[in-house]
């Protein structure tokens, strides 16, 4: 006992020293360090003699030590914290050695139950107090890591070492000090941890040479602690009986943090497959009881019995959330670590699939009962919705919905939308047919978000579309598309449009349809003769009306529109050469002066939709032709109404078909503009000729291949305006020597001034109409044969004239008898009587009227012209092929050539080319043409 006394004292003296060192180079303060205390829980330590042996070694080292000189006593502080929640206050320790072993009794060791509250610093026992703040928790489980400090060992001062210890002892104390190594004595620090208690010792300095560096080391247990006997089973007992209390939904009479670190202790000493072991069997004994419910009434209403099954899934899965959250120690470690082994939800969910669901007599009633309360829903009761989330959202945590649920719920859609499909399209129109398909998308959509599984969504949209759309496509269309479109029903269009893009090949269906009624529409417009005054604009609102369908029903589909194109190609050619005669007669009654109808950009949007109808002629060239005839008689009458909207149409047609279409037409417009410069000419050479008169005459040179041909006709000219004829005639050539002028009558215009019983008036009239009325100034009466013979006008055109004088709106004329058509032997005089309320009144409109003939010969010069286009085109083809068949020849002209040909009119050219020697048959072969240079 001596012996150890003396070595305890002999330790506490070198611990001292060691800290004198410490502090003189630094390390004032080691008392702000703070201790490590480990967290006891409630259980009982199960090694207790870990603690004892604390206090043990706590009591040596701070034993008497009455040794110690009090001369060399000195106070130093140490700085402890206060965990009472207040400011840390400093508590100043006497670490003398009088100090000490005067007033501090030995430590003795506490019981094993309580918890422990020992603080150590680097070895350092300090008086505990009464609480202390944790710093870090220490885990059985984890590396305790090497913990140290360098301090550096230098050799102390005479100087410091009479300051510090001016004894004998103590100088012999810091001499052995420089030549040996400091040994700090192991000092027992007890840890708690998860409710164990372990030990660990500080290890002393390594030796090394005065001077060097040294470091603390903290290491653990060698020798891992051992559970009390009977822990693991009181333990368990605890944990089971929290289990049944949960599952009996009674209270818990354990702290489930006491539980929690129950289960960690456990598994800590690699008890967890027991644990798991013994878990899932309590959980799987509760689920076995549960299934007896389900046994015991067989007879149970679905909806009560599918309530009953709600409440047992919810009232399993809101207890094996709890058992969880107390065993997630183990859920966390062991079962993790073993890949083959299921969590403990996916347990508990094995299980009630195993036990309850998987039970047949219970899975089909409760399937069942879904699909009718689903069927109920579909039929227009109330449900509830939640009930069927739940148990819905219950098949698929058991990863049994696709299974058991899904196929038959598919199966009972498609029987229930089949026989509905049936039903309502023999009893419904397709507007209303249309309206019910998509209220039932919308509903099973709801149901999709509501309480069915998203992998469901593909399979039932596709049934439900197929049932009622995909297999009455054909008869929808036939029965109802055609009433839509000809009422323009754009709402129940557009959803039509919508239902079949849903359903495969629905809209190539509605594309054959859609090009069938655009073929059928058109041809009753363009065919029938009686529609003729109407065609152009009936095809122009046609034309507005699909591009309105497909712009706002069809979202602009390119297929429509394309679709849409040909029909309108195919119906607007089935009438040859009529529609492009109407569409450019229609251009000339918009582009003549006096349209009032539109403004400048109406009139700008109306010819460009004529254009898009221009596009799908074929026959351009009899367009070609009836235009510019039209547009010869607004120039030259002066009928135009706007040169700015002549001209963009011209522009059009040259952008559409190339500046050789145009050519012509636009050297119209330059003769126009270069008779007017001469004109001014004409004027100012009249004034230097003094003729006598005041007849003003405009002439209008025209370029004979750039306008319409017209048959000469020669009338009787007063004498006046021969005479100006003849001025006229001097003055041109004159100026342009080797031309040759040829007069045309047909389209000169004059303004007459006339005075009646009314007042005085001026008449616009024709040239025809300026010679009969110049008559009455020599006579009051004539008849037909007399005008006829006095200004030598052809029948025909004189019958027109004098029709338009006395039968017309302004009867400027009388004719007896009266009449509407012009007889032999009828009698014409002067009304003096005649009123109008315009000073100028305009005559001549039956200039600006087509005759039957002139339209005939208009037709006629097309035919003629493209005789010429086919010569031209057998010709260039054969000079480049040489030798050629007939199937082929036909076949590469067609491609050529921009009007349709009828195949006897190209074999009539062939026959003509052969007698002109441009090509011959070949003597062996009749079906083939060889090329004669």
């Amino acid at each position: 006992m001596e012996q150890r006394s003396r070595s305890k004292k002999s330790s506490n003296r070198e611990l001292r020293r060691c800290l004198k060192v410490l502090r003189t180079r630094g390390l004032r303060d080691l008392g702000t360090m703070k201790s490590i205390c480990p967290v006891t829980s409630g259980f009982s330590s199960p090694n207790p003699s870990a603690a004892a042996a604390a206090q043990e070694v706590r009591s040596a080292t701070d034993g008497n030590t009455s040794t110690t000189p009090p001369t060399s006593a000195k106070k130093r502080k140490l700085n402890s914290s206060s965990s009472s929640g207040s400011n840390s206050s400093n508590e100043r320790e006497d670490f003398d050695s009088t100090s000490s072993s005067s007033s501090t009794p030995p430590l003795q060791p506490r019981d094993s139950a309580s918890p422990s509250t020992s603080s150590f610093c680097l070895g350092v026992p300090v008086a505990a107090a009464s609480h202390v703040p944790i710093q870090k928790k220490l885990r059985f489980e984890d590396t305790l890591e090497f913990v140290g400090f360098d301090a550096k060992m230098a050799e102390e001062s005479s100087s410091s070492s009479s300051a510090s210890s001016p004894t004998a002892a103590t100088s012999q104390q810091q001499q052995q000090l420089k030549n040996k190594s400091i040994l700090i004595s192991s000092v027992a620090s007890v840890h708690h941890a998860n409710g164990l208690a372990k030990s660990t010792t500080a290890s002393s300095f390594a030796n090394s040479k005065p001077g060097s560096a040294k470091k603390l080391v903290i290491k653990n247990f060698k020798d891992k602690p051992k559970l009390p006997e009977n822990y693991t089973d009181e333990t368990w007992q605890k944990l089971k009986e929290a289990v049944e209390a949960i599952q009996n939904s009674t209270s818990i009479k354990y702290n489930l943090e006491e539980l929690y670190q129950a289960v960690e202790n456990l598994c800590s000493y690699k008890i967890s497959a027991n644990l798991y072991k013994q878990l899932r069997q309590i959980c799987e004994d509760h689920i076995k009881a549960q299934i007896h419910q389900f046994r015991e009434y067989p007879f149970l209403k679905n909806v009560l019995f599918l309530k009953k099954i709600d409440r047992c899934w919810q009232n399993h899965c809101r207890q094996m959330i709890m058992i969880r959250s107390i065993f997630l120690f183990l859920d966390r470690t062991y079962v993790l670590q073993n890949s083959m082994l299921p969590s403990i939800w996916d347990m508990g969910l094995e299980l009630f699939r195993a036990h309850i669901i998987s039970d047949q007599k219970v899975q089909n009633k409760t399937i069942d009962g879904i699909l009718l309360l689903i069927e109920r829903e579909r039929n227009g009761e109330a449900i509830d919705r939640s009930l069927l989330r739940s148990l819905l959202s219950m098949l698929s945590d058991l990863q049994i919905y696709q299974d058991s649920f899904e196929q038959r719920f598919l199966e009972e859609t498609n029987r229930l939308y089949a026989a509905e499909g049936q039903k309502l399209m023999q009893e419904r129109e397709v507007p209303e047919y249309l309206h019910h398909v998509n209220k039932r998308l919308e509903e099973e959509a709801d149901r999709l978000i509501t309480y069915l599984d998203q992998t469901t969504q593909k399979s039932l949209i596709a049934t439900v579309e197929k049932q009622l759309l995909g297999e009455h496509l054909t008869a929808i269309l036939q029965k109802g598309l055609n009433n839509l479109l000809d009422e323009n029903r754009i709402q129940d269009l557009s959803l039509l449009y919508q239902l079949f893009s849903r359903v495969r090949g629905g809209v190539q269906v509605l594309l054959q349809q859609w090009i069938e009624y655009i073929k059928a529409f058109g041809s009753t417009i363009v065919i029938n003769p009686e529609k003729d005054k109407t065609m152009v604009q009936e095809l122009l609102d046609f034309k507005d009306k699909v591009d309105h369908i497909i712009d706002i029903c069809f979202l602009k589909n390119e297929k429509f529109i394309n679709a849409m194109k040909e029909a309108f190609e195919t119906f607007i050619n089935k009438r040859p050469n009529k529609p492009a005669e109407l569409i450019a007669k229609y251009v000339d009654s918009k582009l003549r002066a006096g349209n009032k109808e539109a403004t400048d950009e109406e009139l700008e949007k109306m010819l460009d939709k004529i254009m898009i109808i221009f596009r799908f002629i074929y026959g351009k060239d009899v367009f070609e032709a009836f235009y510019k005839k039209d547009l010869a008689k607004r120039l030259l009458v002066g009928k135009s109404a706007s040169v700015d909207a002549e001209k963009s149409m011209l522009s059009k047609l040259k952008h559409e078909c190339g500046a050789a279409f145009t050519s012509k037409l636009e050297g119209m417009f330059k003769d126009m503009e270069l008779s007017k410069d001469i004109m001014i000419q004409f004027k100012q050479y009249m004034q230097n000729q003094n003729v006598p008169g005041n007849i003003e005459l405009t002439v209008n040179i025209l370029t004979m291949g750039y306008w319409p041909t017209y048959v000469p006709m020669e009338v009787h000219l007063p004498s006046e305006m021969v005479k100006l004829q003849e001025i006229f005639k001097t003055f041109y050539l004159g100026k342009h020597s080797g031309r040759k002028l040829q007069w045309q009558s047909t389209l000169g215009h004059c303004v007459l001034k006339a005075e009646f019983k009314e007042g005085k008036k001026e008449l616009q009239v024709s040239l025809f109409q300026t010679l009969v009325l110049l008559m009455f100034n020599e006579g009051e009466e004539f008849s037909l044969e007399e005008i006829k013979q006095a200004t030598g006008i052809e029948d025909g055109e004189l019958r027109r004239t004098l029709q338009s004088l006395a039968c017309g709106k302004a009867r400027v004329l009388a004719k007896n008898p009266k009449g509407k058509d012009i007889e032999d032997g009828d009698k014409f005089i002067c009304n003096d009587d005649f009123k109008h309320k315009l000073f100028r009144i305009k005559i001549n409109q039956i200039q600006m009227k087509e005759t039957v003939e002139e339209q005939a010969s208009t037709t006629e010069r097309v035919f003629q012209d493209r005789q010429y286009q086919i010569d031209a085109a057998i010709v260039r083809i054969m000079k480049m092929r040489k030798t050629l068949s007939h199937n082929l020849l036909v076949s590469e002209v067609y491609n050529q050539l921009k009007f349709p040909v009828k195949p006897a009119d190209l074999k009539k050219r062939i026959e003509s080319l052969i007698d002109r020697d441009y090509m011959e048959r070949d003597k062996e072969n009749p079906n083939q043409y060889n090329y004669i240079a």
